[in-house]
């Protein structure tokens, strides 16, 4: 098990030492002694004057304290299926906790599950509990019915849950745990659409698992495909598929070199680690990929060329350290409870890379890009998150689903 550790520091020496989030440093009290008694008019006044600028400065200083304490805790994130790097899903929580943890002087670690199931998953709560971990990070849908559990099991402990939606949940969410999903959607409507725009005309999709965020993101993919091929007046091809799994493999490489070969210019590859298929396959052919949840770019790197064109991310990153910070500074009690859908109406939850180094569009502009986000912040561009139906596609579309 590998484990980082971090020096915890200590603000002042009044902070408290709390073994959950949600609470907050008290103020110190002002003690003040003057016997009106026996004292003069003039030592009274003193007396008084004395004891007001006392206060004050007692007040100023327990503001400074309380601004500057970080709450003493643990901070332990527990994968899912994958991997620490695997340069998506759990990478990116991780990078949230250690970019947090750093900042404030937390000590955090991680624990991995030996097995994909709801006991394992316990079990190392269990030992991250047992280890003093006061916030416990989980990423992925797969914990829904573990944190149902936990949640309760452990009422002193915080619980952030990733991409953990109601439906996934076997109980109420508990005032302890907070849970959201993403808007993946939009994201994928991002990246289908700037393709598009960018001259891609033969496009695929390959999920990972079909479950919901997978779906949302495909079929947000599609959505945006078709608007910008209706815009340019365009024919475009969409070869479609899931690989039943998060990790590539033989038999996925296969069926991507053959669609590559086939004529497919791009595949927007979603689904954790499946993305190595799709990339081992596109460099094989000389096409191009879409990353997926973080900016992929850099795994692209060291090639003969970069095959990843951009990344349909979700703000994986910024939202364990928002959540953190709520838990961390006292503010618990606004997000505890709840279950939320972020997307870019609640903020820079969804989007595509924007830095020189990973936008690789040729004709697709940043200015357009921002008139786009904008369109989907407002409303004016609608954007379905309907897992259950596929979307519908206009005149010169064609959208092939393959098993």
């Amino acid at each position: 098990m590998k484990k980082k550790t971090l020096s915890l520091v200590l603000a002042s020496a009044m902070v408290l030492s709390m073994t959950a989030c949600g609470g907050s440093n008290d103020t110190p009290a002002t003690d003040t002694a003057a016997d009106t008694e026996t004292a003069s008019s003039a030592e009274t006044e003193a007396a008084t004057e004395t004891a007001a600028e006392s206060q004050t400065q007692e007040a100023e200083t327990g503001a400074a304290e309380q601004t500057e304490t970080t709450v003493e805790g643990k901070i332990a994130l527990v994968t899912d299926v994958g991997t620490i790097d695997d340069e998506s899903f759990n990478q990116a929580t991780w990078e949230g906790v250690q970019q947090y943890g750093d900042a404030h002087g937390i000590e955090y670690t991680y624990y991995q599950p030996t097995e994909d199931s709801t006991e394992e998953r316990i079990n190392q709560i269990d030992l991250a509990v047992s280890e003093g971990a006061t916030v416990v990070v989980l990423p992925g849908y797969l914990f829904g019915e573990t944190l149902s559990e936990v949640q309760t099991t452990y009422p002193d402990v915080n619980f952030i849950a990733v991409d953990v939606s109601e439906s996934d949940m076997t109980a109420p969410i508990e005032p302890n745990a907070y849970a959201c999903t993403f808007s993946e959607e939009q994201a994928g409507y991002l990246a289908g659409y700037a393709a598009v725009k960018d001259g891609y005309t033969k496009l695929g999709f390959l999920g990972g698992m079909a479950v919901p965020a997978v779906i949302r993101y495909g079929y947000g993919y599609v959505q945006g495909i078709n608007d910008a091929a209706q815009e340019l007046g365009v024919e475009v091809d969409v070869k479609y598929t899931y690989g039943g799994q998060f990790f590539g493999d033989a038999n996925i490489t296969a069926k991507m070199e053959s669609w590559y070969a086939d004529g497919t210019e791009i595949v927007f590859a979603c689904g954790g680690g499946i993305y190595t298929s799709a990339m081992e396959a596109a460099l094989n052919y000389d096409g191009m990929i879409i990353g997926v949840d973080v900016d992929q770019h850099s795994v692209g790197e060291g090639n003969a060329y970069n095959p990843v064109l951009t990344s349909a991310m979700k703000g994986l990153t910024s939202t364990v350290v928002d959540k953190l910070d709520a838990c961390f500074t006292g503010n618990w009690s606004s997000i505890g409870g709840q279950i939320q859908n972020l997307g870019l109406a609640d903020g820079d939850y969804i989007g595509l890379p924007t830095d020189d180094a990973s936008w690789a569009f040729k004709t697709f502009t940043k200015d357009e890009y921002n008139t786009l986000l904008e369109g989907i912040k407002d409303g004016s561009i609608e954007i379905s998150n309907d897992t259950e139906n596929e979307p519908e596609v206009g005149e010169g579309v064609t959208v092939s689903y393959i098993d």
